[in-house]
């Protein structure tokens, strides 16, 4: 096999040189993080058969061992670690169940998104919307933890049973205050009701983040020079792991819960629409849709993935274990 030389350092599809391991755009801006994102959250990865990840993998990998073909470009090299990256979790090194990737959290979560703001929702349906929610949360927010150190599946299974019960027994509860009060008028009403999902979607998801992710808060997780080198397990980073993660959940569900009902009220107020009520729901759906695919990738970018941390905020053993002022933690998704 011929070998490359050299990787040219701007070729003509304007990508910079490849770099193993690590991002493509700039992670100490938003808008690098953004960019970044849109390719983690890219939903054409979900697409991708075991041959082309197999042939992603190799390419890494003889990159890596210095055996790249004569002609391989950084575009190439780029596409090949957004593949791999999308679908391989970067601790375990196994793949994630497609519904469960952060390139699948819009396709497959808009569906309930949807239905969570159906109007006229009765109890029944209220509980299987949140049930479904909060399911798939559950599952997104295990698939995509810090799997540095292990997470037994009966701590999954608590976090799971007590995210369900708060965002059902919020959504419930709100929804038997709103029909109880009696100074609302109809209108007033159902703009309320739209918006319940809202503070049990958000108060729920951050019961599900720091239970499903609890073990990190008990044991810590891995921190790293910026060489790779490991330094320790840090219950400090893992706080801060959490509360970025966190934050970032919770504009996630502002945004994707608060938008639509924004632009679908006035929307239903119109002649055009009245006339036509079997729209609604079409209309809705690419209303969520927009949403979430602009939502997603803005809250994430709030935070880099591999944050830094100084030392000085951590445990008195991990500063005893290097002279570096900062170490490297990943926050999880």
């Amino acid at each position: 096999v011929t070998k490359m030389a050299a990787i040219a350092k701007v070729d003509a599809d304007g990508y910079p040189d490849f770099q193993l391991g690590k991002p493509r755009f700039d992670q100490a801006t938003f808008w690098g993080r953004y960019r970044h994102f849109l390719d983690v959250i890219d939903p054409r990865t979900l697409f991708t058969t075991k041959v082309g990840l197999a042939q992603a993998s190799q390419l890494l990998e003889d990159f890596k061992n210095g055996n790249l073909p004569a002609g391989v470009t950084n575009k190439q090299l780029w596409e090949a670690q957004k593949i791999k990256t999308a679908i391989i979790h970067p601790d375990t090194g196994e793949k994630i169940f497609m519904p469960f990737r952060m390139s699948g959290f819009v396709p497959f979560g808009t569906p309930v998104v949807v239905g969570m703001l159906l109007p006229n929702q009765t109890m029944a349906t209220t509980v299987f919307w949140q049930w479904l929610n909060q399911t798939h949360n559950a599952c997104v927010n295990y698939s995509n933890r810090n799997a540095t150190k292990p997470t037994p599946v009966s701590r999954f299974v608590q976090g799971y049973t007590a995210a369900v019960t708060a965002a059902v027994s919020i959504a419930l509860g709100l929804n038997v205050l709103v029909k109880k009060a009696s100074g609302f008028s109809p209108t007033t009403r159902m703009v309320v009701q739209r918006f319940i999902p809202f503070p049990a979607v958000a108060t729920a998801n951050v019961f599900n983040l720091i239970l499903m992710r609890n073990s990190e808060l008990r044991d810590g997780i891995e921190v790293t020079d910026k060489e790779g080198h490991l330094v320790g397990t840090s219950k400090n980073a893992a706080k801060h792991a959490l509360f970025e993660t966190t934050v970032s959940r919770v504009v996630i569900t502002a945004l994707v819960v608060a938008i639509p009902p924004l632009i679908m009220l006035p929307l239903q107020r119109t002649a055009w629409l009245k006339a036509r009520p079997r729209m609604v729901l079409p209309i809705q759906a690419v209303v969520c849709t927009a949403a979430f695919g602009l939502a997603l990738p803005v809250a994430i970018a709030l935070f880099p993935q591999y944050s830094e941390i100084s030392t000085s905020k951590l445990e008195p053993e991990i500063q005893a274990a290097t002279q570096e002022k900062t170490v490297i933690y990943n926050k999880g998704l």
